[in-house]
């Protein structure tokens, strides 16, 4: 018999017998009807639990993570308003059904069960993937998140204090509204929950509203690794800025008195707090999972002992809410029912095809309300100094910026954040008087840690701002990676696009810094970029092209809900000459602020049609070096920036080869991984050039003067162009 069958025996033969387990009378606060409510809700929880496995035996269901155990999170949600978003843990279908109850017309038990069966019809997912999640009850899609969830709630905690001050056009959270965020003890030791605790606790001591709930679900272990007894206390109760709460899960009315107790801190306060609610862990981790293989025997009977359910019968009895006979029925009537619902959940529709599932990578479009851009008056007055020089050719950084500053000044939502971008101006100088233009409350320096930048800008996204998050170097990336791929970039797809965290996240990247940094400050790999469903990645060469980049980039995001990265060629930021010193053969002209570059578009130079250059960022500067010496060859040539990294404008670039010769690609990325291989598929299989390639060799970067030894050259693209054309010196 599996532990799930004994736990649903105990129950019956306990109550039928009135064996129930030892505890605190009911406190007050939580009257009889509510806590019967939250018994329905615990229950129906449980009988989930045990229908998902008998679904997945029958192979009618996919998922078998439950909630046993932790059932007190039904107490959690009563105590807080259907408008706080909520970031959850897996284990928190209670919470979900207890947050039904709170709204009217939902079918708490008929979505789950078909999310269980991954039907199409699923609301939350469209039958991606078994999640809790719910537009109508504001709680963002998670599957088996560890964690990742807690640095955007972090970032929507704090949005709700931005948002009081700058009203974004489409806020989602009320004015006084709180964030909550639910994980285990075994996540609170994940780096990426220490990072948002720890950002929490310093954004708070600094006086930043931050109204945050952080709900610590403390059952003792992770899959198998027991958390050491007073861990999570001792870790937690004196950590500044945080105010800490205690309450045992298994008693529903202490639960909702102490998280009373706690959201009225946090709400009132516009401080984090952190509840430690203590539970237990039924059945195991998942369906496969035996615990008597890790645990012993009696370790386990004595969770069971303690089963929450229990404590809920013997606390509505002694409280005159309900008798044990009745909650008994109750047990029995939903277990059957949600039998019945199951049995027709498994019978809906599933995703047939490709397309299908694929649908929601993209989230849809939004109405927006138009803008006619800043005024002269208002443009003087940010600019300054400025105004006079946007006639005269500038590198790339300072055009950079210039867009920047039309575009906060025409969107009030956009918020930038990252380290040192406001006071500093950035390592580079890119964001250079913003915060001077437009105060900390929209160039925010962050503490150094990406997960938390990238968390911010996902988090504030959920409430209508447009974040311009920035990783101040493209191998700081990593760090923090999860939170795109993970996070950002699934929302749309799980949620069925009804929730999107929009956002331009700006890299500061790639090669030919001329021996600064090493490989940390020269990271020429975008493969952990290139293969993330749904997002944008674009590369600007010139400061032209970058402004009128960043602006469609913007729109994207703004009108269309896309996460884009913005990378920006660190070496090409300063860029001014060509071929000579003092040329400014490098340097353009501040394009007008109504000029953009739309997605896939790709810059065509020269109309040659020996060979086509295909290449980006600064293999565009090194193959326009490369052009006298071709030319003076007779390789009549044409160069073609590709821009759009990805998705990959292929359309346009057959058509810009279509009429020539040969096809060289100049890609400054590792020969593995990189750019060039998609570009070498592409058109060996849709066109008949003859293609050749000059990539970096699979190598980090050197400091000193070695660091331009593996990366492409200007030497290198003549001599592969020679040798792909014939032609000779």
């Amino acid at each position: 018999m599996d532990r799930a069958q004994i736990v649903h025996e105990n129950f019956l033969s306990r109550v039928a017998s009135g064996d129930l387990p030892t505890g605190a009378p009911p406190c007050e606060g939580l009257n009889k009807t509510d806590a019967v409510s939250l018994y329905h809700a615990q229950v129906l929880s449980r009988a989930l639990d045990r229908t998902s496995r008998a679904m997945q035996k029958a192979g009618q269901g996919f998922y078998t993570i439950g909630s046993s155990g932790h059932e007190g999170m039904a107490a959690v949600a009563h105590a807080l308003r259907p408008d706080d978003i909520a970031f959850l843990h897996y284990r928190d279908a209670a919470f979900q059904i207890a947050r039904a109850d709170q709204v009217p017309g939902q079918q708490i038990a008929w979505d789950m069960l078909l999310s269980f069966a991954c039907s199409s019809e699923d609301p939350t997912s469209g039958g991606r993937h078994k999640v809790l999640g719910s537009k109508a009850l504001m709680i963002p899609p998670q599957t088996s998140t560890i964690a990742s969830h807690l640095p955007k709630a972090v970032g929507a905690a704090y949005s709700l204090g931005s948002a009081r001050r700058h009203a974004p056009e489409h806020r989602e959270l009320p004015e006084d509204g709180i964030a909550i965020c639910t994980f285990g003890d075994a996540s609170a030791n994940h780096s990426t929950a220490q990072g948002a605790i720890n950002t929490a606790g310093w954004t708070s001591i600094q006086s930043v509203p931050l109204p945050l709930l952080m709900v610590c679900e403390d059952n003792g272990i992770g899959i198998s690794t027991k958390t050491p007894k007073g861990w999570i206390e001792m870790s937690m109760e004196h950590r500044p800025g945080i105010k800490y709460f205690r309450a045992n899960g298994l008693d529903i009315f202490e639960t909702y008195a102490v998280t009373q107790e706690a959201a009225e801190y946090v709400r009132t306060r516009r401080k984090p707090a952190f509840l430690h609610l203590m539970t237990v862990r039924l059945y195991g981790h998942a369906g496969a999972d035996v615990p008597t293989t890790y645990l012993s025997k009696s370790e386990v009977e004595a969770d069971e002992a303690n089963d929450p359910l229990l404590h809920t019968v013997r606390l509505l009895d002694q409280s005159g809410a309900m008798t044990p006979d009745q909650a008994l029925k109750v047990y029995s009537d939903t277990c059957a029912r949600t039998d019945r619902v199951a049995a027709e959940a498994a019978k809906r529709p599933h995703l047939q095809d490709a397309k299908a599932v694929m649908a929601s990578l993209i989230p849809p479009k939004r109405e927006c309300k138009p803008s006619n851009g800043p005024s002269a008056d208002e443009r003087a007055a940010a600019f300054g100094s400025d105004m006079r020089a946007m006639d005269d050719p500038q590198p790339m950084s300072r055009l950079i910026n210039w867009a920047l500053t039309d575009l906060m000044l025409e969107h009030g939502e956009i918020v930038m954040m990252g380290e040192d971008v406001g006071r500093k101006g950035g390592v580079y100088g890119v964001t250079q008087k913003l915060q001077h233009r437009f105060g900390s409350d929209r160039m925010i320096d962050t503490l150094l840690d990406e997960q938390s930048i990238l968390g911010l800008a996902i988090g504030m996204a959920h409430n209508g701002f447009l974040p311009m998050p920035e990783i101040q170097f493209l191998a700081y990336l990593h760090n923090a990676e999860d939170q795109l791929r993970g996070e950002a970039a699934t929302l749309p797809f799980f949620s069925n696009g009804q929730f999107t965290n929009p956002m331009i996240l700006r890299i500061a990247g790639l090669g030919y810094q001329k021996g600064f940094g090493g490989h940390f400050h020269n990271d020429n790999s975008l493969a952990v970029l290139r293969d993330i469903p749904g997002v944008i990645i674009a590369c600007p060469s010139t400061g032209a092209e970058a402004a009128q980049m960043m602006r469609e980039c913007v729109r994207l995001a703004r009108e269309e809900q896309r996460v884009i990265v913005f990378l920006e060629p660190i070496a090409l930021y300063p860029m001014r000459d060509l071929h000579e010193a003092q040329d400014g053969g490098w340097m353009t002209r501040y394009p007008s602020p109504d000029q953009r570059i739309g997605l896939g578009e790709v810059g065509v130079h020269g109309d040659g049609t020996d060979l086509a250059i295909v290449t980006y960022g600064n293999g565009h500067y090194l193959s326009k070096q490369a052009l006298p010496e071709l030319q003076a060859a007779g390789v009549s040539t044409r160069i073609i920036d590709m821009r759009w990294l990805a998705p990959l404008p292929q359309e346009a670039l057959l058509a810009a080869t279509k009429d020539c010769k040969n096809v060289l690609i100049v890609d400054e990325c590792r020969r593995t991984g990189s750019q060039s291989e998609a570009l070498m598929t592409l058109f060996t299989e849709q066109s008949d050039h003859p293609i050749a390639r000059v990539a970096a060799e699979d190598s980090f970067i050197a400091t000193g003067p070695a660091y331009a030894a593996p990366l492409p050259s200007k030497d290198g693209i003549v001599a592969a162009a020679f040798a792909l054309t014939g032609a000779t010196k």
